[in-house]
């Protein structure tokens, strides 16, 4: 198939070049995030390709429709850009990645907490400036600490595991469907409210929807125990960012180390360091000393960019070859 590929950096076209080989599609590489203005770049392209911060709502997927497009096909696991209903009604196949190496966004959730609650990235800024005073970085050991997983997917099952068996603490876990064998290991779940009164540490790794939008709001920092540290390699929009940049201020949150934010769309994955920001409240985060920000690169290692070009291919195949979609997102789901 022709497949009009928005919002491509260099390790997209590695991957999905590599991963094409087998499957033979014609892959156009755009620069662009797919939105209203950009959307008639895919004309006459019956797949499109698109990743987080590319919109796929009403208006965009109108116009794809009219253009010729019946597969949108996502490179990752979120949809909440996409307007499934719409998408459904115009008769446009929705494909996406469920999994890919979800070591990768597990292995950095914990490099991110490690990070923060021992202070690294300050301590690799200060020895740059041959300043090796250790003054201000004590950190804690987390080790016998009760840390709390929001959303035990492949994802947060992992990072769960981790922090019981790797780190001593003691877990507790919230989500709609119980994962039986982290049960079994003496992991505890609760309800969300509950889980933050009680958790030193919070992991978001639930998915996005109307229910667990900015889960982390005002009334929840409000509640949580004081010092609590959270960490959140998920959605950007579970957390609530003006309410979190009050609770730092008001120091009832002992840290954040964040891999997405919720206005990222116009911030991540671009060079903006010769631009002027202007947005207020990410820039207000970035001055506090125990704020850690990365640019939502917890999905970027070799094995996971492989995995999601082959499965996006491999949709894509599917899709072409009138086979069942495997992957495909049920219109039932949408926000």
């Amino acid at each position: 198939m022709r497949i009009a590929i928005f919002g491509t950096k260099d390790y997209d076209r590695q991957f999905l070049s590599g991963a094409n080989v087998v499957h033979g599609h014609e892959l156009h590489f755009l620069e662009p995030r797919l939105d209203e203005s950009t959307a008639p770049l895919a004309q006459g392209f019956p797949a499109v390709c698109i990743f987080v911060n590319d919109r796929a709502d009403a208006a965009v997927l109108e116009r794809l429709a009219a253009q010729g497009t019946r597969l949108v096909a996502l490179r990752c696991a979120g949809y909440n850009n996409v307007d499934l209903r719409t998408a459904a009604r115009l008769g446009v196949a929705v494909v996406r990645v469920p999994a890919y190496s979800p070591h990768a966004v597990a292995e950095f959730t914990i490099a991110l907490l490690l990070a923060l609650d021992r202070k690294v990235h300050r301590a690799w800024a200060r020895v740059r400036e041959n300043n090796f005073s250790l003054d201000g970085l004590i950190g804690r050991n987390l080790h016998g600490r009760t840390a709390g997983v929001i959303g035990t997917g492949r994802i947060g099952a992992l990072v769960a595991r981790t922090l019981q068996l790797g780190f001593g603490c003691q877990v507790l876990a919230s989500d709609v469907v119980e994962d039986p064998e982290l049960a079994a290991m003496g992991v505890s779940y609760v309800p969300p409210a509950e889980l933050l009164e009680r958790a030193e540490i919070v992991s978001l790794h639930c998915p996005l929807t109307p229910q667990t939008r900015h889960i982390i709001d005002a009334d929840a920092i409000a509640k949580a125990r004081e010092g609590l540290v959270i960490v959140n390699t998920s959605r950007g929009a579970l957390i609530d960012t003006r309410a979190l940049i009050a609770g730092l201020k008001a120091r009832r949150i002992g840290g954040v180390a964040l891999d997405v934010y919720e206005q990222e769309a116009d911030l991540f994955f671009e060079d903006l360091s010769n631009e002027i920001i202007e947005d207020d409240d990410f820039q207000r985060l970035l001055t506090f000393p125990n704020v850690l920000v990365t640019g939502h690169q917890a999905f970027l290692t070799q094995e996971a960019l492989e995995g999601i070009a082959e499965t996006t291919l491999a949709n894509i195949s599917d899709f072409e070859a009138g086979r069942p979609l495997a992957n495909s997102i049920d219109p039932a789901l949408a926000r």
